[in-house]
């Protein structure tokens, strides 16, 4: 656990902060006494601008590197969480340019202007399990080569190469998180797999699965995560890590018709999943070891799989009961 101490009067810039990872990180650094800014792109159904009284609000795009340098000077900030994205991989294979845009140019936006600033101390950027595109050996670790060729897993893998040659060229203090397919509360994509196969369950209908339900993810819950990403940032105080890639997980690997069977079980639900065997352009079986990080960073994940999937239900439930 990172003490509250750590943040106190901390000034933290969040991309994505209104994204479903960015939403539970900004609540939790308000709660733990940092000066957090955020910046939001659109204002999304669902999202209560209002609800973000505790934070300095910037209205623009990742894309403008101007932008980004005005915050960081004018909010003197001291931390980066750069978690913006197009993150999904349908929208990618549809719309490349933009997704190229967001996850490439915002990326190098994000880390010439902390270049450029004097106070940054640490940057901690959000790349994913997609950066290591499709490997022979399972499970992936940090020193596979990246390698997507998917547009959402090359953005990726461009974004997270990008942000290792700032540190190797420029000594710029950033840190790279792999995680597998985040889950949990509040995550209002129902494109994703769990709030999709939640929603249908909950109004007595037969979950979907788009694939063929046999291809294996990890699955790490938005807590974790939240908890990891602090974790990392504090640890940044040493500069031997610096310049490294972590993947965190909680090593469970799950097919996607597993994932369905158990949201069903925890839900009692006699429904039987409608299987599809769409699925093109995505890799087949990918997980990770986060050895790494347990052993450098002494991380370790707090919740169960079962544990992660029956809060997330219960939220859920509550949410969609109240519509």
């Amino acid at each position: 656990m990172v003490g509250k101490d750590f943040w106190k009067n901390k000034n933290v810039f969040i991309t994505g902060a209104t994204g479903f990872l960015g939403n539970h990180l900004w609540k939790r650094l308000v709660n733990e006494g940092a000066n957090v800014t955020i910046l939001v792109r659109d204002k999304l159904k669902g999202i209560n601008i209002c609800e973000y009284k505790d934070v300095n609000i910037v209205y623009g795009k990742i894309e403008d590197v101007k932008l980004i340098e005005r915050i960081l000077g004018e909010y003197e900030i001291d931390t980066i969480f750069h978690l913006a994205a197009q993150a999904i991989v349908g929208v990618a294979n549809r719309n490349p340019i933009s997704t190229f845009e967001s996850n490439i140019l915002g990326t190098w936006n994000i880390l010439e202007s902390a270049r450029r600033t004097s106070l940054i101390k640490r940057v901690v950027v959000a790349s994913s399990d997609k950066a290591y595109g499709q490997q022979e050996r399972l499970p992936y670790d940090e020193n596979m080569c990246l390698k997507g060729k998917h547009p959402y897993d090359v953005s990726k893998t461009c974004a997270d190469l990008i942000s290792q040659s700032y540190y190797y060229t420029y000594n710029l203090p950033v840190c790279i998180t792999r995680c597998g397919n985040l889950y949990g509360e509040g995550d209002f994509n129902f494109n994703r797999i769990i709030p999709q196969t939640i929603r249908s369950i909950y109004y007595n209908e037969s979950p979907i699965i788009r694939s063929d339900g046999t291809f294996v993810r990890d699955y790490f819950y938005v807590q974790d995560a939240v908890e990891a990403y602090l974790l990392l940032a504090k640890k940044m105080d040493d500069k031997s890590i610096w310049g490294e890639a972590f993947n965190f997980s909680n090593e469970i690997q799950l097919n996607v018709f597993e994932l369905v069977s158990k949201i069903l079980k925890i839900m009692n639900s006699d429904l039987k999943p409608i299987i599809l065997n769409k699925g093109k352009n995505e890799i087949k079986h990918q997980y990770l070891s986060a050895n790494k990080a347990k052993k450098l960073l002494k991380w370790s994940h707090i919740y169960s799989m079962d544990e992660g999937l029956r809060r997330t239900v219960k939220w859920y439930a509550e949410y969609l009961s109240k519509l």
